[in-house]
Formats: C-alpha cells, structure tokens, sequence
C-alpha cells in the first residue's frame, strides 16, 4: 500500500514538471510543449480548411478523426493537469489548489477549448458554429508564448481603465445614436427608424470606420456627424494608449525583476566577476536578458562592491570590518 502510494505521488510529481512546471527543462517537458503547440496549429489549420466545402467533402474521414483525436488528447491534457497541479503548493491541500486552477485563466482556456464539442454530442450544433468555436484552441497557446502571457497580464492589469473606455464608449453611442435619431428620422425614416437602428451609424462613425452605407443628408444631421468624427479618432485612440502603456510598464517591470534577480544570483553563489564568465553568461542566457543589461548589472555590483571596500564593509559579507574583525577576536578568546 505505501509503495503503491509512494509511486502514484512520484508518478504525480513527475507529470507536473513536464506539464505545470516553468522551471522545468527537461526533454520531456521540451517535447510535450513542442507537441501540443504543434497539434493546436494543426487544428487552427484543419478548422480552416474544413471552411472549404470542397475540401470538407473529400476529405471528411480526415477530417472527422483528426477532431476526434484532437479532443481526447486535450481532454486527457486537461484532467491529467487538474490531478497533477496538486503539486503547486505544498501549504494548500490537493483538492485547495484544484479549485484555485479550475477557476484560473489557463484551466478556462483548456476547458472551452474541448467543451463545444462535447456540447455538440447532447445539443447538435450549426456546423459553421462549431468551427469557429473550435479556433478557441487558439487561446492554448498562451501557455507556451511569453509574449501572448504578457499581453493577457496587461489587460488584466489595465481592466479597469477598459472598463472606463468602455463605459464612455457606451455612452456616447446611446448619445450618438439619440441625436442623429432626432435630427435625421424625418428625412429618412428608412434608414433612422429609431434608435436602435441609428446605433449602426453611431458605432462605425464613432470606430472612424465609416462605411458610408448609412450617412446624414441634413445640414444638422452631417455636423453631428462631423462631430462625433471628430471626437472617435480621440476615443479610438485611447484604448491603444492604455495597451501601449502597460506593456511598457510589463516589460520594464520584467526587466528590472530579471535585472535583480542576476545580481542576487551572483552574490549568493558568490561568482567572481572577472573570472566566472561561463557561469554569468550561462544565467544571462536563463533569465532571458541581454549583453548590455548583464554587463550593466555586473557594473553596478562593482561600484556596490568598492563602494562597501571605501567605506569599511567587508565586499565578501557585506559587514563592517571594525564589527567584523571585533567578533573574530571575540570568538578566538572564547576558543
């Protein structure tokens, strides 16, 4: 009984560091990565070509047990994950971690990447729907793509000044939509029937789309519209800014965390600056940053260092030399 459970926890254990744990580079987390990522590009590429009638008609059979194979790995991936991520946290319970990853952003992703289809089974679905519900499976792809994790970290981050944008958005195209209503609904009735109908209008003259299918013919009508113009191509704008904004506070706040944590490596394996190259380059390399940051880490546990040295402190422990050598001498008079 204690072997078997002993196994099942190291079986368990193993499973994590190739499916959950970042830190892991083992070959077999290296090709598990590269073979999910290949399979997920692969359904993106059979969802789209399965679009074709032609193609989906000769090809159904493919077509059909690629879907089918797909989804029990996926499936088989999402349950393996949900047992294995007990692992995470020593000081929660098994069950106390599975419920925070049920409810966290990867474990949402994987499980509306294979609900549809399921759903499928006991409702039947439009075709059509069921495709574009399975490109979905995209979102996996979060996982393994840094960049794809910090652009989902900076919207939620910056939710509430989305939820703002948003906000004002909705409001001025109910204003919108009430204004172009009022002014244009008698010369086209057809066209600005009410305000829900004139909402069209207001969205893609608020966007600067403009399709020009519906368009104002009153002098009131077309400044309105002039105004509401001019007034998107500054709203449109805003949510960009916030993007462009909170990526560069991600990226900067990434870097100086990697910046920090070199220089903590450093001093902790206590490396020599001048002779353990090998050994910095190969931690640069792991922490992903590049030659000009590493060299201006190292420069600063230079000055650091001689700095410690002009003022007294020991550059090894980083204690004042007078303390230092005071409890040297205390400790040989107690020998």
């Amino acid at each position: 009984m204690t072997k078997q459970s002993f196994t099942a926890a190291t079986i368990r254990k193993r499973l994590y560091n190739i499916l959950q744990n970042d830190d892991d580079d083992s070959k077999a987390g290296r090709m598990s990565e590269y073979f999910l990522i290949f399979l997920i590009l692969l359904n993106v590429l059979a969802v789209i070509l399965s679009s074709v009638n032609e193609i989906y008609r000769e090809y159904q059979t493919f077509f059909d047990f690629f879907e089918k194979f797909s989804l029990a790995v996926f499936t088989v991936e999402y349950f393996t994950r949900f047992w294995v991520i007990a692992e995470i946290d020593d000081s929660k319970t098994a069950w106390q971690n599975r419920k925070e990853w049920l409810f966290s952003t990867g474990s949402l992703i994987d499980f509306v990447a294979i609900f549809p289809a399921y759903l499928n089974f006991f409702v039947p679905m439009n075709l059509r729907l069921l495709i574009v519900l399975r490109l979905l499976r995209l979102f996996k792809l979060t996982r393994y793509f840094l960049a794809l994790r910090i652009l989902l970290n900076v919207i939620k981050r910056e939710k509430e000044s989305f939820k703002a944008v948003i906000f004002i958005l909705l409001i001025l195209i109910i204003l919108a939509a009430s204004g172009i209503y009022a002014v244009e609904n008698k010369a086209q009735p057809e066209e600005f029937e009410s305000i829900p109908k004139a909402m069209w209008w207001a969205v893609v003259t608020l966007t600067t789309v403009g399709y020009g299918d519906v368009t104002p013919v009153t002098m009131i009508g077309k400044f309105l519209g002039a105004m509401i113009t001019i007034l998107g191509v500054g709203l449109a704008a805003l949510p960009a800014g916030i993007l462009a904004s909170g990526l560069a506070t991600e990226l900067e706040l990434r870097k100086k965390n990697s910046e920090d944590l070199l220089k903590n490596m450093i001093m902790d394996r206590q490396l020599d600056l001048n002779e353990e190259n090998h050994n910095i380059e190969k931690i640069r390399k792991e922490l992903g940053l590049t030659e000009e940051q590493a060299l201006m880490v190292i420069e600063d546990i230079k000055v650091d260092l001689v700095y410690k040295k002009q003022s007294n402190f020991c550059p090894n422990c980083g204690y004042h030399l007078h303390n230092h050598q005071s409890d040297n001498l205390q400790k040989s008079d107690e020998q």
